[in-house]
């Protein structure tokens, strides 16, 4: 089988690239299985300081793939994986960033993204809500701010992802931005570095504890409503769903 994740390494950094550019990098239940699996042999590679995710072709994540969709409790695996992964991860994104790809995002330690990136929270369009990836977005951005991209679906831009709290930095160059990041964390401990960002994770982990089970049964329920069905129908044929006024 064709890989879905892209690996390489340079001086203790693995870059991770999602690599199904046919799907503009759905979640599907291969690719986020084949993600996980990349992450936790990340976590047990001594040699591995930071982790870079990125993606090929024009779209970092196109959100849930709705043809092939993962299980609610593999999505909610994978982003915990990153939160509690003993490495940083950091996001690098140069292209577009929609629904589910807003909670891998959101999952990463630090971000840099490229004036060609653009972002959306759709799942309102389609009739679902924003429900398994709340648990690293809501506890890391601020809360008036997130609400109109919540509940419009626009998109917004880089500028804003940093303003909300989605993004570390955006920059021409993305590369250049991420450069004294990645140097930082080069020059830092292995051990200094996962006991930091123990830290820096523990409220998001608090809310994977506390809510996951929730948000994952309205996940379930919401993709199961007719209203979904006409709004993933609608999306996929291009057309307006039934709802709109």
């Amino acid at each position: 089988m064709t890989a879905l994740v892209g690996r390489t390494r340079a001086r203790g950094v693995e870059t991770l690239s999602l690599d199904s550019t046919a799907t503009r990098n759905a979640l599907s239940a291969a690719l986020v299985t084949e993600l996980d699996g990349a992450l936790t042999d990340c976590a047990k590679d001594p040699d591995v300081r930071a982790v870079v995710l990125t993606h090929t072709g024009t779209t970092f994540c196109a959100g849930a793939d709705l043809r092939d969709p993962p299980d609610p409790d593999a999505l909610v695996g994978l982003l915990r994986r990153i939160v509690e992964l003993p490495r940083p991860v950091l996001a690098r994104i140069t292209g577009h960033v929609r629904a589910g790809g807003l909670g891998l995002l959101a999952a990463c330690d630090m971000a840099a993204a490229g004036p060609e990136a653009t972002f959306a929270f759709t799942e309102v369009r389609i009739g679902v809500a924003p429900a398994v990836i709340s648990l690293p977005v809501l506890p890391r951005t601020d809360p008036r701010a997130l609400a109109r991209y919540y509940l419009t679906g626009e998109r917004f831009t880089p500028a804003d992802a940093v303003r909300l709290g989605l993004l570390t930095v955006t920059a021409d160059d993305v590369d250049d931005a991420l450069a004294p990041l990645l140097d930082g964390l080069r020059r830092s401990s292995p051990q200094a570095l996962a006991e930091t960002k123990r830290l820096l994770t523990a409220r998001v982990l608090e809310t994977f504890d506390r809510d996951a089970a929730e948000l994952t049964a309205l996940s379930a329920r919401l993709f199961a409503s007719p209203q979904a069905r006409e709004g993933m129908t609608a999306f996929l044929e291009r057309r307006d769903a039934a709802w709109v006024v």
